[in-house]
């Protein structure tokens, strides 16, 4: 029997834990057989757009790298891999020419490609 992927990361690696699936790179569990009522996490960028995981958005604002004197400037293109429910850093990104990071959303929007 195959199990479905993890809806939150999308891993493989699932396992069953009696009547839960558990995904042990996020440790997200869930019912299989449950309905899909949960709600999900809504993050808006500075236009107020909803982001998506694979959205592809720009930089709006210079951005300082903590830990380093390198700065993200404005109009960098970055690509949304995971949206996240945290309170400060909501989106992990992969930003062009400075790797993968944490972004607060309200210095991102949209790109329009």
């Amino acid at each position: 029997m195959s199990l479905p992927a993890c809806p939150k990361c999308n891993s493989e690696y699932v396992y069953q834990d009696q009547s839960q699936l558990v995904c042990p790179e996020c440790a997200y569990e869930w019912d299989p057989n449950a309905t899909a009522t949960e709600d999900d996490i809504q993050v808006k960028d500075a236009n107020g757009t909803l982001l998506a995981d694979g959205d592809k958005v720009t930089v709006i604002k210079d951005l300082k790298i903590k830990g380093s004197s390198q700065v993200i400037k404005i109009g960098t293109k970055a690509v949304v891999r995971r949206v996240l429910d945290k309170k400060d850093h909501e989106l992990d990104c992969k930003v062009d020419g400075a790797g993968e990071m944490m972004v607060t959303a309200k210095f991102v929007k949209k790109a329009n490609t």
